[in-house]
């Protein structure tokens, strides 16, 4: 690991824990040359899983991607940072075998958005089922008042 303020690449580490329910592990690090201190953090890499897109197309998959469509449903809600990357984690380690259908990982957040923030739900819903007009915000909406009775 290269240092932020110096660019060497020994350090030593000097405090390792578990943090997001063990989905992540913060490292505490001191550069051996300058003696900065600063904090990596690792976590599993899911880029094996291929995601098939509704049209057939396979790409890896990027937590980073996900991780954006998310924000961008969240933005300017009252929703903590530590609530989206919990989301995240989660829908992740639902993520199982080689190849994932796209349908799958949207029906995991909107599952967790829905019980989350309703505004973000209907935010990320939009995009994912592709409203084409005010009528279709409208039935989603209706379906979500009516579920909650």
């Amino acid at each position: 690991m290269k240092c932020p303020k110096c660019g060497q690449d020994e350090d030593k580490v000097l405090d390792s824990r578990s943090v997001r329910d063990g989905a992540t592990i913060r490292r505490r690090r001191e550069c051996v040359g300058c003696g900065c201190r600063f904090t990596t953090h690792e976590e599993i890499n899911r880029d094996e899983i291929m995601i098939v897109k509704r049209d057939g197309r396979r790409e890896p998959f990027s937590r980073h991607k996900l991780e954006h469509g998310v924000r961008v449903a969240c933005q300017k809600r009252p929703i903590p940072d530590s609530d989206v990357r919990t989301l995240l984690d989660e829908v992740i380690a639902e993520l199982e075998g080689d190849e994932v259908p796209s349908e799958k990982i949207g029906e995991l957040v909107m599952d967790r958005l829905h019980k989350m923030d309703e505004v973000a739900y209907i935010r990320f819903a939009s995009v994912y089922r592709r409203f084409k007009d005010v009528n279709e915000f409208l039935s989603a909406i209706t379906e979500m008042v009516n579920d909650q009775k």
